[in-house]
């Protein structure tokens, strides 16, 4: 059935060749319009597992408690202070400017000149409360007795490590942004966002005295995107170093080009219909592009491997491209659709980046089976080869077939036991050394980008001179009305952000409780003896009451206290393990109709984010294999092609898992793909090699001499393909994007450690299987006619 159906396929194509790619060109044409409309796009909600326990915190707090998507701007002097003229007027400018800027929610900024800002003091005659900078001072009244004064206050509010430096060096102005806009609902351009704070921000008000710093997921993004754009750069040199690597394998430039442009027309199509489908390129998924041209490069050599093969053994340009097409479909299929199942899976992460990704990787995958299977054996029907480019491919063929039978020596009984044990051994010890890796972030600072990046600078500096982290963790305590006037209550509040405080990666903890015990202390002339909550209702409130309404301890109606967490970094063994003790809290203590909620903040957005990427990948990669294990039985129906295709796969996964453990390569939204796309480059070379071995035992010949004859045959070529790719993808290192520079190394260790397992513990594990359980029936032959 499946022979009779390849048979009539390949009649439709090749007879209507001119018809074939008439059509293909005419649907190049219409996407290429398309893929010129693509945009690159970021959003904040895209980043969020939306029915994550905590992202439905978050979303239904974010109104009312700080969130996680800040934009933070420090005027940072390069010498001396801020308390002087000068510095205060600019940063009365970059806070007007910041407050104008469409996309910020101007309820929220928050400076020294912002009258959300106010200091609590005591005196003789009972609590005083003002504003930092009150309304009766401006820029062109700022006297040196009115600077004495706002440092005063700044001082006696307690904003000396908030919004003002330790070291007095800088001040920040804090601003939570409107996405969607309330009135319109339209979603913010994070990269045009990213722009207007350095063209109306740091260019306008940086200068030779003073420093503009700007940290925020905005920035992030912005500073993302500005790095991926020279993703088309090296994408340029990966391609050239390609094109130069398979013509040194074909000695041809006809079987150069054809690979190359059957892999970049399933990427415009793959361009044009991510357009169509109303999605935009996301600066964490812009190498997914050129991981499918690898794949279509993949499967394009081996496609001219076999083409010049059949034209060495005499073969016309017609009869060599019909016999690709028939012999390489089925497993160029099977490969391609275990490929494009990895990528699917990823809709299993609920998180909508990944989810388009999925998409858009899964349709350009799909795509590989026209451009690479059809299109380029019919193109290739077209072309012809003089007798000096067989005389010059025959002695290429000849000198690879020598280095080829030194390694088909593994097939030999000894060596292949020799080499499964080594596997044994080394997926043991892979599987314990992965035990460590990392889920989530590793470092400090934006992971995307290097240490010394502007952004990451800025983090350092905000970081060393300011007393809060930048990290934010917050609890929601839900309670009854009014509850914050309630005892018990606010007791228990008070029990948690002291365990809190206490706990590993936590620098502060900030509640309506440990405010009100500052208040109840000052009004009884500041003894440090009555810093506790009053039971007695009345006075419990006025303590209460004291608690300036901008720091969002409370709501309106005093059902929800949040408890703040500013923790040391934003790294996923810290994050867990404050979470796991407020988990371990709320379990211990409880009180009726006091819930303690996980979590807000920008701390608590990321604790949901590793937990979904740690809980999603393992159902994911099972998937994948089962996918390989169901194609595997239902092509070759045989469990040990089963067992050699999946081994050396698990054993190479394992051992990238390492990789990244010794690199400090954490799991995460970026690397997820990257694991899942290694599996489908890994069965590519598994399924090729495979058909040709089994070919081989079908007609009789033994398991040694199979192994032998089809790595002559394929081997080199999969072996050119790791190697061609490894080549393209190492140039990433040199990425201004730290995590594409990652993602170089990784890949190129991934292309390389699946190519050794595909060619040296594929056939021994076939070779001890055959010899330890004898086959009792005659090897049933893959479909493949020449």
């Amino acid at each position: 059935m499946l022979a009779t159906l390849v048979e009539r396929l390949e009649s439709l194509f090749f007879t209507h060749r001119a018809a074939v790619l008439g059509v293909l060109a005419v649907v190049t044409a219409v996407m290429a319009v398309f893929a010129l409309q693509l945009r690159m796009s970021a959003g904040f909600d895209k980043q969020l597992p939306q029915n994550h326990e905590y992202i439905r915190t978050f979303n239904q707090y974010r109104d009312v408690l700080f969130g996680a998507n800040r934009i933070i701007v420090v005027v940072h002097a390069r010498q001396g202070d801020i308390w002087n003229e000068k510095a205060l007027t600019k940063l009365y400018d970059v806070t007007q400017a910041l407050f104008f800027m469409p996309g910020v929610d101007r309820r929220t900024v928050t400076s020294l000149w912002t009258p959300n800002t106010r200091a609590v003091q005591i005196t003789e005659e009972g609590m005083k409360a003002e504003d930092v900078i009150g309304g009766d001072v401006t820029v062109r009244s700022l006297t040196p007795q009115a600077i004495e004064g706002i440092r005063e206050r700044t001082m006696v509010g307690g904003f000396v490590g908030s919004l003002v430096a330790n070291d007095y060096s800088g001040a920040m102005v804090v601003a939570e942004l409107a996405d969607p806009d309330p009135k319109t609902g339209a979603r913010l351009d994070y990269l045009d966002f990213s722009k207007r704070l350095e063209t109306e921000i740091r260019a306008q008000f940086a200068d030779a005295d003073y420093d503009i710093q700007i940290i925020g997921f905005a920035k992030q993004m912005g500073d993302i995107a500005e790095g991926a754009t020279g993703v088309i750069e090296f994408f340029g040199l990966a391609f050239v170093l390609t094109a130069a690597a398979v013509y040194l394998y074909t000695r041809s430039w006809v079987l150069t080009f054809l690979p190359l442009a059957c892999s970049l027309v399933s990427v415009i199509w793959q361009f044009g219909t991510i357009t169509l489908l109303g999605f935009g390129l996301d600066p964490l998924a812009i190498l997914v592009p050129f991981l499918v041209f690898a794949i279509g490069v993949s499967h394009g050599i081996q496609q001219i491997n076999y083409i010049s093969k059949e034209v060495c053994n005499g073969a016309d340009a017609m009869t060599a491209a019909r016999r690709s097409f028939t012999g390489l479909l089925v497993p160029g299929t099977l490969a391609l659709i275990t490929a494009f199942v990895g990528f699917a899976t990823l809709v299993l992460v609920p998180i909508p980046m990944i989810r388009e990704l999925a998409i858009t990787a899964s349709v350009g995958v799909a795509y590989k089976i026209v451009t690479n299977l059809v299109m380029l054996p019919v193109m290739a029907s077209y072309f012809s080869f003089d007798a000096a480019y067989v005389e010059r491919i025959s002695r290429s063929r000849a000198a690879r077939t020598r280095a080829m039978a030194l390694l088909g020596g593994l097939a030999e009984t000894r060596n292949a036991a020799i080499v499964s044990a080594l596997g044994a051994v080394l997926l043991a010890v892979a599987v314990w050394q992965s035990q460590g890796r990392h889920v989530g972030h590793v470092l400090a600072g934006a992971p995307e980008l290097h240490d010394d990046s502007r952004y990451n600078r800025d983090v350092e500096s905000v970081v060393s001179r300011f007393g809060l982290g930048l990290d934010l963790l917050t609890v929601p305590v839900e309670a009854p009305k009014d509850g914050c006037y309630k005892h018990p209550v606010m007791a228990y509040v008070d029990r948690l952000t002291w365990a809190m405080a206490n706990a590993p990666g936590v620098l502060s903890a900030q509640s309506l409780t440990t405010m009100a015990k500052l208040a109840s202390a000052g009004v009884n002339e500041g003894n440090p003896k009555w810093a506790a909550l009053p039971r007695e209702e009345l006075t419990l409130g006025e303590a209460v009451r004291q608690v300036p309404e901008g720091m969002r301890l409370n709501n309106a109606e005093c059902t929800v206290m949040p408890v703040n967490l500013y923790l040391a970094d934003h790294k996923a063994s810290t994050i867990k393990g404050v979470v796991e003790a407020v988990k371990q809290f709320r379990g211990a203590e409880t009180i009726d109709g006091v819930t303690v909620r996980l979590a807000s903040g920008s701390a608590g957005v990321q604790a949901a984010t590793n937990e979904v990427v740690e809980t999603s990948e393992l159902p994911m990669m099972l998937y994948v294999y089962l996918t390989i294990i169901v194609l595997v039985l239902i092509v070759y129906r045989d469990w040990r092609a089963m067992v050699a295709c999946c081994l050396p796969l698990t054993l190479a996964t394992f051992l990238g898992y390492w990789f990244m453990r010794v690199l400090d390569i954490g799991l995460t939204v970026a690397t997820l793909p990257v694991m899942v796309l290694a599996v489908g480059i890994g069965v590519d070379y598994a399924f090729y090699i495979y058909n040709r071995l089994q070919m081989h035992l079908a007609n009789g010949i033994d398991i040694v001499n199979s192994f032998k004859q089809a790595l002559q045959e394929v081997g080199i070529a999969t072996i050119f393909t790791a190697i061609t790719l490894s080549i393209g993808v190492a140039t990433w290192s040199f990425s201004p994007l730290k995590f594409q520079a990652d993602m170089g190394l990784l890949l190129t260790f991934m292309f390389m450690i699946n190519m050794v397992m595909a060619i040296t513990l594929l056939p021994a594990l076939a070779v001890i299987i055959d010899v330890l359980i004898p086959r009792r029936r005659p090897v049933r032959a893959p479909f493949l006619a020449h």
